[in-house]
C-alpha cells in the first residue's frame, strides 16, 4: 500500500500572458536568426561553399562515405566471411553468401557480398563489427545512382571502390590472431626488434 509521504502532487506552474503565447521562446528565436545573418552580411565565417567548383576539407580517417572491400597482402579479398558485419548491420543491408576458400590462410571467403547503399545508414557498425578489418567506409560522398540495381554494391564494386581510395586512406591492416598476413607492420617491427636482441 502506497503512504501519503510517497505522493507527490504536482501543481501546473502559473504562466503570464506572454509566457502563454510563447513571446520569450519567438524572441530568442529572432534574436538567433539576426545574429546568423548579421555575421553573413558582413561575411563574419561564411559557411557556404560553392559545391561542386569547391568542397569541403574532409576529415578522412573517421568520415563514412561509401562502402569498399579491402584487399589483402596478395590481392585477394580480405574478408573472412564470418558474417559479423551481416549482423550488427541495424538496417540489414549487408547480405553475403560464403563458400570454402581455396587459400591455405582461412577457411571461408565471400562469393557473393552486397550492400544495399540505399537501404544503409552509414552507422559504421560494419567497419567496428569485422575482426578483420575488411569492410570499411571511404570519404566518397557524391555517390550518384539511376537506378535502384545500381546502387546496390556488389563484390566487383566494393574492390574497385578499394582501388580507387586506397591511396586517399590506407588499410589500418590490424593484427588478427591466427590469421596470416594480418598487421605485418607490427610483425616486422617486432621481428627487428627480436633480430637487435
Amino acid at each position: 500500500m502506497i503512504e501519503d509521504k510517497d505522493i507527490v502532487v504536482l501543481e501546473h506552474p502559473r504562466l503570464s500572458a506572454a509566457e502563454r503565447m510563447y513571446m520569450p521562446q519567438i524572441l530568442d528565436g529572432a534574436v538567433t536568426t539576426m545574429r546568423h545573418l548579421l555575421r553573413v552580411l558582413f561575411r563574419k565565417g561564411m559557411v557556404t561553399v560553392y559545391y561542386p567548383e569547391e568542397t569541403r576539407e574532409l576529415r578522412v580517417a573517421n568520415y563514412r562515405g561509401v562502402h569498399r572491400l579491402n584487399r589483402d597482402e596478395q590481392g585477394r579479398v580480405a574478408c573472412t566471411a564470418c558474417f559479423m558485419c551481416a549482423t550488427a548491420c541495424p538496417a540489414d543491408c549487408i547480405h553475403i553468401e560464403a563458400a570454402e576458400a581455396p587459400w591455405p590462410d582461412r577457411e571461408k571467403y565471400p562469393v557473393k557480398f552486397d550492400i544495399d547503399e540505399l537501404r544503409c545508414i552509414f552507422c559504421g557498425m560494419c567497419e567496428e563489427a569485422c575482426p578483420v578489418d575488411a569492410i570499411e567506409l571511404t570519404p566518397v560522398h557524391d555517390l550518384v545512382g539511376l537506378s535502384r540495381d545500381q546502387m546496390i554494391f556488389d563484390k566487383e564494386k566494393l574492390l574497385d571502390m578499394y582501388d580507387r581510395t586506397c591511396d586517399l586512406k590506407p588499410r589500418k591492416n590490424p593484427r588478427i590472431t591466427g590469421y596470416p598476413g594480418t598487421g605485418n607492420r607490427r610483425r616486422s617491427a617486432s621481428t627487428e626488434e627480436d633480430k637487435a636482441s
